[in-house]
């Protein structure tokens, strides 16, 4: 309990120092206090010994008591309750645009590409708290899957659902982005945000990439670009089985990082490549910490004064001084 004390004016524990001080000018000058009488022999008088005389000192011991804790609560006892109160104060908008061509289903990253952009893109989804997020897939062509929103199991529930197979195949990568930037371009936020991912070249679309970027840099809207793929060759879906499935082979991996590049410049981004699983972390970490939101915190200080039992015992304490003086001591005052 006493832990949580504090005194908003310790300076008055000075006047502490006045009590012994008094105590012992009291013990000194207690005996002229009392009236003295001169006698040549008490033989002829019945003495019977009474405590109450000796019991005379506490009298002033109460009223030491009743001071100090005058002093104590002068210097003001009292709790303090902080709480606080955060205010988003510059949110981001941020739209996250996927690759998801056959490509994606290579397994140079584990399990292949796609799972693991999932696994790594929904960490990325829970920590930004404050911002919202929409989700934009391509291959062939672009579609929205999620608006942008501050919902965040909305967009974690969307992203499960990204997979290969809902989009004619191939890159178009202009229309990814334009597609991104045709959601963001309305947006009030202070910052607009795309993360734009592929494997691949552009090889599909009506939309040229850099007619896309173009698009950005109107709207103010900055791209971080990713190229995911390792160096050299890869296991890539190449044919149909009989079943259905993918039959995979080795392929060189593609990515043109010039013109992802050129894209992040142009419109005030930053070009990653991931070659594993691990960088993949690594580069949606950095990104994280590149686009920090802005969070004002209001605090506020709930103060409760402990002074007032500290009075009301010294009062009582004087009281109960002063009816003992006048009553049960007054003889011998």
């Amino acid at each position: 309990m006493l832990e949580n004390i504090q005194f908003a004016h310790p300076y008055f524990f000075w006047l502490l120092l006045a009590l012994p001080i008094a105590a012992v000018w009291y013990f000194l000058k207690r005996k002229k206090e009392t009236a003295t009488l001169k006698i040549s022999s008490l033989n002829g008088f019945k003495t019977k010994g009474s405590l109450l005389p000796k019991l005379k000192s506490l009298l002033f011991i109460v009223r030491l008591l009743a001071l100090a804790f005058f002093i104590v609560a002068l210097a003001r006892p009292q709790t303090k309750n902080i709480s606080s109160r955060s205010k988003t104060t510059k949110g981001i908008d941020i739209v996250m645009t996927i690759d998801v061509s056959s490509s994606m289903l290579s397994k140079d990253l584990q399990p292949n590409r796609l799972s693991a952009l999932k696994d790594v893109a929904g960490e990325f989804i829970k920590e930004r708290i404050s911002d919202r997020i929409g989700l934009v897939v391509y291959s062939g062509e672009s579609f929205t899957k999620t608006p942008i929103t501050s919902d965040k199991s909305i967009v974690l529930n969307a992203l499960r659902q990204v997979n290969y197979g809902v989009l004619e195949d191939g890159t178009a990568i202009g229309m990814g982005l334009a597609t991104a930037v045709n959601r963001l371009k309305e947006s009030k936020a202070k910052s607009k945000v795309i993360i734009l991912l592929t494997d691949g070249v552009n090889n599909a679309g009506f939309i040229e990439p850099q007619t896309a970027a173009g698009l950005a840099i109107e709207f103010g809207i900055k791209v971080y670009t990713i190229g995911i793929g390792t160096n050299g060759m890869a296991l890539t879906p190449v044919a149909y089985n009989m079943d259905g499935s993918f039959k995979y082979g080795l392929r060189d991996v593609e990515i043109d990082e010039d013109l992802l590049k050129n894209i992040a410049k142009e419109t005030g981004g930053k070009y990653f490549r991931a070659t594993n699983n691990k960088k993949l972390e690594e580069i949606y970490d950095e990104i994280n910490k590149l686009e920090k939101t802005e969070v004002e915190e209001f605090k506020f200080t709930k103060y409760e004064e402990k002074f007032r039992p500290l009075v009301l015992l010294g009062l009582g304490l004087i009281l109960v001084e002063f009816l003992l003086r006048n009553t049960l001591f007054r003889s011998f005052v």
